[in-house]
């Protein structure tokens, strides 16, 4: 496979979320500069670097305050709120690591590297997967947060990147947990890490 070429995107940082490739997600946004960065991606047609912040606290996150992995994601929808603040749709689409912040005054912009994602051994990877649907099975028995329909959308995924983020976005897991999660590149190793999790809580 080729190396993708860097690209420039606008920056949305969040606050309490870590966004998971193939998740769509409602999210309220009243600063100002990632209000901005949505106009900007709405205006062009193209897609945000959805980026956790390391403290949900900090209301003007610097550079430094912002994880380095993050979230390529679509904006499906965009609706402004009589308040000035903004709810938007993002779907998550692809892992992406920050190469550089660029210098834009009206909101954060990056340069990024799409990150690929290899598969590891295919037959450990297919026996990870069958043992994390079965565990998280177990596990949303007994987590009370987690809705049972869950269960049959996990059923039907067929990818095991798609499985393992679907299972660590549902977890009750810290935001620091869920981005170790979203940096695991290699498939296996990140089946293998969210079935330790999930063993532990259980």
């Amino acid at each position: 496979m080729s190396t993708s070429p860097l690209q420039n995107l606008p920056v949305l940082p969040l606050r309490d979320i870590v966004v998971f490739p193939g998740m769509v997600v409602p999210l309220f946004v009243g600063r100002e500069k990632s209000v901005k960065a949505l106009e900007s991606v709405v205006r062009a047609n193209n897609k945000i670097l959805l980026v956790s912040q390391k403290n949900g606290s900090q209301d003007v996150p610097t550079i430094e305050e912002l994880y380095r992995v993050g979230t390529v994601a679509t904006v499906l929808q965009l609706l402004r709120l009589p308040d000035g603040t903004v709810k938007v749709l993002v779907e998550g689409v692809s892992r992406a690591r920050v190469v550089s912040f660029s210098d834009n005054e009206e909101f954060y912009e990056v340069t990024i590297e799409p990150l690929e994602e290899p598969v590891g051994d295919p037959v450990e990877t297919e026996a990870m997967f069958r043992s994390v649907v079965s565990k998280f099975e177990e596990y949303v028995k007994l987590n009370k947060k987690i809705q049972p329909e869950t269960m049959g959308a996990v059923a039907k995924i067929a990818s095991p990147s798609v499985l393992a983020d679907t299972v660590a976005a549902h977890m009750s897991i810290d935001i620091p947990t869920k981005q170790e999660i979203l940096e695991i590149i290699k498939v296996s190793e990140r089946l293998e890490h969210v079935y330790a999790l999930m063993e532990s809580e259980i």
